[in-house]
């Protein structure tokens, strides 16, 4: 599976991904936060995506991945959506692995998620988890379709902290 770096070319099938989750996310396709988030992010080379068959810019897009790395050592995945036919075949799991290979060590990655209590959001808890973020108590707002949210932590500590 490759990881692509999204172009402008790609703008239409963003929204058209953004569309398919808007259940789970709220408006987002409309929304001009999340326009001028994606074209900020597509801008800094910061918007990741997986096309399908592997295509070229402006092909149907799989799944996409939204990365800060403006505060690093502190990094954030502002966005992570994989499009309902392409679930549970590893898109998710290989734009995280990539991000992964672009952080410094020792570092920490940040995402907000669904709440506990949101039944839809179960199985991004669950992924991201996997990973090894684990919850934080820090108080989030609740996401626009009025679901609850909450923010999960990755620590990369460097390969010598980890033998202690």
């Amino acid at each position: 599976m490759k990881i692509q770096l999204a172009e402008q070319e790609d703008f239409p099938g963003w929204l058209e991904l953004a569309s398919e989750v808007e259940e789970l996310f709220g408006p987002m396709v409309d929304d001009p936060n999340f326009i001028q988030a994606l074209e900020k992010s597509i801008n800094r080379s910061s918007a990741f995506c997986v096309r399908e068959n592997e295509g070229g810019p402006g092909s149907r897009l799989l799944g996409g991945m939204l990365f800060s790395s403006s505060h690093a050592p502190s990094y954030k995945i502002g966005w992570l959506a994989v499009s309902t036919h392409s679930r549970n075949k590893g898109v998710a799991t290989a734009l995280l692995n990539h991000i992964l290979t672009l952080v410094e060590i020792p570092s920490e990655i940040s995402v907000i998620t669904f709440g506990e209590d949101n039944p839809g959001g179960q199985p991004a808890r669950k992924f991201y988890r996997k990973f090894g973020f684990v919850p934080t108590s820090e108080s989030v707002p609740d996401g626009p379709e009025g679901g609850s949210r909450q923010k999960f932590q990755l620590f990369l500590p460097r390969s010598d902290d980890r033998q202690s």
